[in-house]
Parts: C-alpha cells; structure tokens; sequence
C-alpha cells in the first residue's frame, strides 16, 4: 500500500467534517499517531448505556436471592455486548476511513446496541430474547456490510478474509435465532455454542492474511472502554449511596463501602494502566488471546459495581441475602479483575518473582476478606491501594539497568 492510499489520521477530540465516499481500503498497520476518533468514543459511550442496564438487573437478581440465574443472563448479555464492540472496534482499527457512509453504518451500529438495551430487562426476568435479538441483529449485519464494502475494494487473500468475515457473521445471525425461538431449558446451550461459533470467525476468516490492524489504537480502544466501565461503576455506586443514605439515614453504615469501592476502582484504574500493552501485541495470535480475555476484565469490572449496589442494599436492610453473600457480590469481581489483569496484560512487564506474586497474592487477600462482615468492601479496597504500593515500591527500587527497566523501554511510545 503505498502513502497516499494511507487515510490521514483524526486529531484525538477534534471533530473532523465529513468525507466523500471512497474507498475502504485497509490502513497501514504501522501508521503514526494513530488515536481514537469522536465517532469511536460516541460508540464506546453508547455501548456502556447496555453494560449499565445489565448491571442494574443483575443487582436486582443477586439482590432477590437469584444469583445463579442472574450471574447467567449478565454473563450472556455482556458477551452480546462486548463482542459486536470488540468486532466493530477491530474492524476500524483496520479500514476507519471515516467517510459519510462508513460513519452512518457505524450510527447504525449505535441504535442496533440501544435497542439491545431496551430488551434486557425482558430478558432477565422473563427470558424473552426478541429485542436483544434485533438489536444484536441491527448491529451484526451493518458489520457485514463493512465487510462487503472492504471486499469490494480488496484483492486476493485480503478479499478472502473480508468475505469470510462477512459470511460467518451471516451464519452465526442464524443460530442466534434459537435464543428466540427454542425452549427455555436450551437456551442457555445455544448461547454455549453460539459464542464458541462467534469466537471461531475470527480464527477462520484470518488464517492466511491478517487484517491490519495497529497495535497502539487497539490498546487505546479497549483501555478507553475499560475507563468508561470504571467509571459506569463509581456512578452507580454513588447512586446507590446517595438514594439509600438518603431515604434511610444511615450514612455511617454506607461510608465505608463507598471508601472501599473507590479504592477498588482507583487501584483497578491503576493497575491496568502501570504499563503500555501495545508493545506485547506483536502478532495475532498474541492479539486474538488478549482481546478475546478482556471478556472477563470488562465484565468483571462492570459487576463490581453490580456488587457495590448489592453491598448498599443489603447494608440497609433492602436485600433479601446474607452479609457474606453481599460482601462476595464485590471481592469476588474484584478478584477475577485483578488475576485477569495479571494474567492478560500485567505478568509480561514484571520482573522476579515478588513482582509477579503481587497481584495473585492481592486476589486471594481479597477474597478473604469477604468473611469480615460490613468491613469486608472497605478491607478489599485497602488490600487493593496496598497492592499498588508494592508495585509501586517495586518498581522505584528496580535498578536502572534491570529487566524491569528494560521492559518498560520496550513497550513506551516512541
């Protein structure tokens, strides 16, 4: 591809006018400054609309004493969520031209997630898929008409994997049908076999020719969507609190679980972002493993904010389970956040061992602390500000010269 066929990148929060059509053809893998556009950002805020009504009814569920049932349709529900973000957000790493008909597919995209959005409380307290279904839908076949449109410009094996992509999309539509059509009892296997069919596009579509996607935007994306996901997470909280302070009065009780939430957001903010992950993500393999694992960091990350609100709720009394069940309802994300993170993105920048203990170590503390009744959010939260100091600590005595050093050289923008 020469530089000129090359689009020029979109200035980080600068609005730019739209384009005349033209081609979408693929974007250099290597390009400079590569950043996430306005249109990305809208979409990542819309997706979170969807992410914060599903938290909102698996609290209602572990609130009423149905955590199984709830943590199941959350689970089902997010990864309809995450992977059309995840599809959309690798495709425009790849062919983001920006163009007035690549922007108003991507608009499509947006009200195929809020329709989504509509249908899942029916789909959490009747197991009624139709909405969540279109919505999906909507969403998945504006994905195969960008693919159609990068096939009609592409040659050779790079044509292959757009129509392959396309394709497989089409199919799995079909076997989605089932959550709609078929029996309740075997809903929950055809969403077994429907994600196991979604994961494996992918894999197929790309397995002579690898879209080009860029290292440094795809680390941009799914930090930027971890961000807003914290963040969904403190502003439920903070609602929780305040109606329930203020409707029972009891502000002391809920203080520190709102001291211990913060803390656990602030560290989950921290560690993901201690080291730059962009340097690691040098094939697809590599790249497929990550991004694909960062299902658990998003939905774990989303639900301890579910568990901040369980942990209120049951603090004054409006949750019909137990004082362990409300406190695991938030170290139990916790922990699955903090061993993701580690497993996925932190354990490749540490260096000896006590670096690599820190955060399994900080996960297994904060499970413990589940059993220490109305302080156990509060104590979770202090293990997790004390994890980041030891990082922290850590890294300050590493030596100049050391592999930690190095390892960070080696993943820092250029």
């Amino acid at each position: 591809m020469t530089p000129s066929s090359t689009p020029p990148p979109a200035s980080a929060g600068v609005p730019q006018p739209p384009r005349p059509l033209r081609r979408l053809t693929a974007r250099g893998r290597g390009e400079p400054h590569r950043v996430a556009t306005p249109l990305e950002l809208l979409f990542d805020l819309c997706f979170v609309v969807a992410v914060a009504q599903a938290g909102v009814e698996l609290v209602h569920a572990v609130a009423e004493g149905h955590a199984g049932n709830g943590i199941l349709n959350y689970a089902m529900l997010f990864f309809s969520i995450w992977w059309a973000w995840m599809n959309f957000s690798w495709f425009a790493s790849a062919y983001d031209n920006d163009d007035a008909l690549y922007r108003v597919v991507t608009l499509v995209q947006i009200a195929g997630v809020l329709v989504l959005a509509s249908g899942i409380s029916r789909a959490f307290e009747h197991h009624e898929y139709l909405a969540v279904w279109v919505g999906y839908v909507i969403m998945r076949l504006a994905m195969v008409a960008q693919w159609l449109r990068a096939a009609s410009t592409a040659e050779g094996a790079e044509r292959t994997t757009a129509l392959r992509y396309a394709g497989g999309v089409l199919l799995c539509q079909v076997g989605w049908l089932g959550l709609v059509v078929l029996p309740t009892p075997a809903r929950p296997w055809v969403f077994l076999v429907m994600v196991i069919a979604e994961l494996c596009v992918p894999l197929y579509a790309e397995r002579h020719h690898s879209t080009t996607w860029h290292p440094h935007h795809i680390a941009e994306r799914y930090g930027l969507f971890t961000i807003i996901v914290l963040g969904e997470t403190i502003a439920a909280a903070t609602v929780a609190v305040k109606s329930a302070g203020a409707e029972h009065g009891a502000l002391s009780t809920l203080l520190p679980i709102a001291a211990g939430g913060l803390l656990i957001v602030f560290s989950a903010w921290w560690i993901y972002f201690a080291v730059p992950i962009h340097g690691h993500l040098r094939s697809s393999r590599e790249a497929f493993l990550w991004g694909y694992g960062h299902y658990v960091i998003l939905a774990s990350a989303a639900a301890i904010g579910a568990g901040l609100e369980v942990a209120v709720e049951e603090a004054v009394g409006k949750a019909h389970l137990s004082t362990l069940s409300a406190s695991a309802a938030v170290t139990l994300p916790t922990a699955l956040y903090l061993l993701t993170v580690w497993a996925l993105h932190a354990r490749h920048f540490k260096a000896g061992i006590g670096q690599q203990l820190v955060l399994p170590i900080t996960a297994l503390l904060v499970i413990c602390c589940t059993f220490l009744s109305h302080w156990a959010v509060l104590a979770a939260g202090i293990v997790a500000a004390l994890a980041v100091t030891t990082e922290v600590a850590l890294t300050a005595r590493a030596t100049p010269h050391g592999p930690g050093r190095k390892a960070r050289q080696a993943t820092s923008p250029a």
